[in-house]
């Protein structure tokens, strides 16, 4: 391959792993940048990355986000090659993610992680990998791969023009998300997966993390897909008001009198709601579009630029 190449590793106490994973980066790729972004460590990870050739930049921001985040600000080569430090990812299995961009002119490739080992996935990730994974598919109407991959191919044009604000391990997620909504192209391919090393821990907390990941998708779905996010609350407080409503309603048919003013009052507000939600929907939807279509221009741009420098 005559493009340039980076292996960007974040990582955070991965002291057990790292020298391997460098050295295993290195022996498949010997003139790639390996680049390792210490997020905070309190072990010997950046004294040992170095030991081992690699180039160490300390991020003092806590937070698998803020480390791809200086990751793609400290990234200047052609491709980008993403990996996790605890050695469950395979350094051949890059040559897989190359070939295919390569291939098809990639914005970004996507690892999907496949095992034989039944201990390498916990059964609640698992889960909520795919049912996250579906939804999001569902929403944005558009394949997100494996959505917890930390295994990820990015051309320049993807992690120069892909603002992100994630700041834990939702990153991924939002990095799906951007992929989509962005327009980038994307594909796939299946990659091995191994279990970690005895003595090594997870850095995932199931619970936490995946709250903090639902938190980034309803987020982002209210950003760049107001409509469907303030027509569903639109519709969700127009039921209430009309659940709410009948009771006046029917006071006012039999009686010609409303009994009911407190449920009145209630459902005049609920609808009122629901004519600000979809207003609210309407006009944002309109600025995303454009706003959307300002930032393809800015990339358009500046790939025109890249092209008459070239």
């Amino acid at each position: 391959m005559t493009k340039s190449l980076t292996i960007g590793i974040p990582c955070f106490n991965e002291a057990q792993t790292i020298g391997k994973v460098i050295d295993d980066f290195r022996s498949v790729f010997p003139h790639a940048r390996i680049l390792v972004i210490d997020n905070a460590s309190t072990d010997d990870t950046s004294r040992i990355a170095r030991e081992h050739g690699a180039e160490v930049i300390a991020e003092r921001r806590k937070g698998k986000g803020n480390a791809v985040q200086r990751l793609f600000r400290e990234t200047h080569s052609d491709y980008l090659i993403m990996v996790d430090g605890d050695d469950t990812y395979p350094a051949e299995e890059a040559l897989k993610l190359i070939a295919t961009a390569l291939a098809n002119n990639s914005d970004t490739v996507v690892g999907c992680r496949m095992s034989d080992d039944e201990s390498a996935f916990k059964a609640t990730h698992t889960w909520a990998n795919e049912f996250l994974s579906r939804f999001i598919e569902t929403v944005f109407k558009a394949s997100c791969g494996d959505l917890f991959s930390g295994y990820r191919l990015f051309n320049r044009a993807f992690y120069r023009n892909v603002p992100l604000l994630a700041t834990g391990f939702e990153i991924e997620t939002e990095l799906a998300l951007q992929t989509i909504d962005k327009g980038f192209s994307q594909h796939e391919v299946g990659i091995h997966f191994r279990s970690r090393p005895a003595g090594s821990e997870s850095k995932l907390h199931t619970f936490r993390d995946g709250f903090r990941v639902l938190r980034a998708i309803l987020a982002i779905i209210k950003d760049f897909k107001p409509l469907l996010f303030f027509s569903t609350l639109a519709a969700l407080f127009l039921a209430l008001s009309i659940v709410v409503g009948i009771f006046p309603v029917l006071d006012y048919i039999r009686y010609e009198y409303i009994y009911h003013v407190p449920l009145a009052i209630l459902a005049t507000g609920l609808a009122t709601f629901f004519a600000l939600s979809m207003a609210c929907g309407v006009i944002l939807d309109t600025i995303v579009r454009y706003e959307r279509e300002r930032a393809l221009m800015r990339m358009r741009n500046v790939g025109t630029h890249e092209a008459d420098r070239a």
